[in-house]
């Protein structure tokens, strides 16, 4: 918690990598899974833990960040990518609408850059800024 309070767009961006590498190396262990037995087609219970572990972490960095960014028009685009990023997560696991498995890697890769950028250009040096709009 720490962490996230003192470096929230470096954890963001580390978590939002790991989703994204999480969500393309889960069709490659379908693949190796399939091969090896034919009796399962469902990912194991812990492999899809890990997607409510990566959302409450973005979640935790995004609502950081928008704390401590100079940046008003960084702010919404970050919730917007997590916004986005929780429904495809739900309707996978809800199945609320058709949607293509690849939809994830947007709102994945947003974040992984708007944190990277937010980290480079709009942090705040003083208190000053932290408390604009």
């Amino acid at each position: 918690m720490i962490l996230i309070k003192q470096k929230p767009d470096s954890i963001g961006a580390i978590a939002s990598t790991l989703c994204l590498i999480h969500c393309i190396s889960t069709p490659f262990i379908f693949i190796v899974q399939s091969c090896s037995m034919v009796c399962c087609d469902k990912a194991p219970v812990w492999w899809t833990f890990i997607d409510y572990f990566f959302l409450v972490i973005s979640f935790l960095s995004v609502y950081r960040s928008t704390q401590t960014t100079s940046s008003s028009i960084i702010k919404p685009f970050l919730w917007l990518s997590w916004g986005l990023l929780f429904l495809i997560i739900m309707n996978e696991k809800l199945v609320w609408f058709p949607l293509n498995e690849q939809a994830i890697y947007f709102p994945a890769i947003g974040l992984v850059l708007l944190h990277l950028y937010n980290k480079k250009y709009c942090q705040c040096h003083n208190n000053k800024c932290c408390n604009n709009g």
